[in-house]
């Protein structure tokens, strides 16, 4: 029997079977002597050692297709940024930086901006016309009146998502939205590993549909830059893509040099000021931190 690895705390393991329910897992002992931890995300075989009270063995672990570090998760297939469009207003320094985290890890990304019932005129609009060219699924929900969650599902449709965003966004509540088509059985296994608490302290998967995870990662409010030099941060502005070749210098870094496509592009409005003004603050980081390691 196959399933996937949704929690793993105190030496347990609780995989979601489709159709059957979570089990609450030892690994056997082989993948101790090999040096091989199991990670929320991970595809596992389990054997059933108890049929009524829903435990088993971990018995083979399926290769994984990625593996992120912090947190420590398997087989994400995408990541989710909620902000909100007011209350509180988008840090977009704080999103760019999350974008080129994910990007560094070859993860592609849903940008969802909730709150939209209260958000000024034009707002979406203006949101748009920053990130429409990042490379991201674009997405503005109302949870209060149920706008945009059917377009985002569909998204998340077959996937394991990681879902992240500053506190106050109202992350919970849209979850809470994401999973009204829960399979039933679930609900009174899920006890044994206090689902719905929304507790942080665990990477864990929850169940949206069949065969479609979101992983619920803490609120944050910084993240500390990417290591990278900084010659590379361009790579990961999809923006800069259609100018490349076009400037004086092969090795144009978009920042102070003469006849550079990039920079012409942001003063006609081609590509935006806010993206471009986030590249250089980054740049100049990253400048600064290659200066303090000599």
């Amino acid at each position: 029997m196959w399933g996937k690895i949704i929690k793993g705390i105190a030496g347990f393991y609780y995989v979601h079977v489709a159709e059957k329910g979570i089990y609450a897992c030892k690994a056997k002992g082989i993948f101790r002597k090999e040096n091989i931890k199991p990670l929320v995300g991970d595809d596992v075989e389990i054997e059933i050692t108890d049929v009524r009270d829903f435990e088993g063995n971990i018995m083979k672990i399926r290769p994984r297709k990625n593996m992120l570090i912090r947190p420590a998760v398997a087989n994400i297939d995408q990541a989710l940024l909620v902000f909100a469009m007011t209350e509180p207003t988008p840090n977009y320094n704080l999103l760019d930086r999350f974008l080129i985290m994910m990007h560094q890890q070859g993860l592609s990304c849903i940008l969802c901006f909730n709150k939209t019932d209260i958000a000024q005129k034009g707002g979406c609009e203006a949101v748009t016309q920053i990130y429409e060219k990042s490379g991201c699924n674009l997405v503005f929900t109302s949870v209060a009146h149920k706008k945009g969650i059917d377009k985002l599902i569909e998204l998340l449709d077959g996937k394991t998502t990681a879902i992240a965003g500053p506190s106050g966004v109202g992350k919970s509540s849209l979850i809470n939205c994401l999973q009204t088509d829960i399979e039933m059985e679930i609900g009174d296994i899920s006890k044994k590993i206090s689902r719905g608490k929304h507790t942080t302290r665990h990477s864990e998967l929850i169940t949206i549909s069949k065969n479609t995870y979101i992983m619920d990662t803490p609120g944050f409010s910084s993240l500390s830059l990417f290591d990278m030099e900084k010659e590379k941060l361009k790579e990961y502005y999809p923006e800069f893509i259609p100018y490349e070749g076009q400037c004086r210098f092969l090795t144009c870094a978009h920042i102070s040099e003469p006849a550079c496509a990039v920079k012409k592009a942001v003063d006609e409005c081609q590509i935006n000021k806010i993206r471009y003004e986030n590249y250089m603050a980054f740049y100049e980081e990253l400048k600064e931190k290659e200066k303090r390691k000599y």
